[in-house]
Order: structure tokens, then sequence, then C-alpha cells
């Protein structure tokens, strides 16, 4: 799975989920962190390279789905400690999907 995450998503998952054999491109790695860029514009440089956002912003990237579906998958999440669950959560959601464009994928802590 290719995966875009945004300055804010917790970079123990994204190790994990590489573990997982996922290709995950950081917001830091593509040298847009730390410079107030917008969650539209962040959905919309997924999108351009095709990467499904991970992200834990989860009421802005509902919205932005909401207003507009054509995007490469937004995948929201609640903060979770157990970084390893998560990613195996976040990569079990998104494999048992046929296809994540156009998709909000939900992906919640275990209680």
């Amino acid at each position: 799975m290719l995966f875009y995450a945004d300055e804010n998503f917790p970079l123990d998952v994204v190790t994990e989920l590489r573990n997982l054999g996922n290709d995950v491109l950081t917001a830091l790695e593509d040298s847009r962190a730390n410079q107030k860029i917008s969650d539209e514009k962040v959905l919309e440089r997924a999108t351009e390279l095709e990467r499904a956002v991970l992200t834990i912003n989860r009421i802005d990237f509902k919205r932005l789905h909401q207003k507009n579906k054509n995007h490469a998958g937004i995948v929201i999440c609640t903060f979770d400690a157990d970084f390893i669950g998560q990613a195996a959560r976040i990569d079990s959601a998104c494999k048992d999907l046929p296809e994540i464009k156009g998709q909000l994928v939900r992906v919640f802590r275990l209680a």
C-alpha cells in the first residue's frame, strides 16, 4: 500500500507499517513539514502522488472527504501508544479493501 503520512502522524507507526511491507512517505521526507501547509494541500499532494493520507487529524480530513471524494484515500486514526498494534490494524483495514482510492478508512485504538 502507498501511504502519505502527514506531519503529525506518529513515526513509530510509519516504521512499523514499513516493516509490514507498506511504502510510506512522510511529509518530512517530502520536504513539506513545519511549513503550516493546509490539510487541503496535504490531501492534494498525496493524491498527486497516488498515496492515501495517514492522519490523526480525524475531524478535518473527514470534512475534506465529505467535500470531495476524488482523492487517493484517507486513513484517519485515533492516537494509540500501541504503535505496533495500530500499524497492524491500519495494514489489515487497508488490505481488506478492493481499492482505497476515494475511501475514508477509520482505524480506532483498542479499548
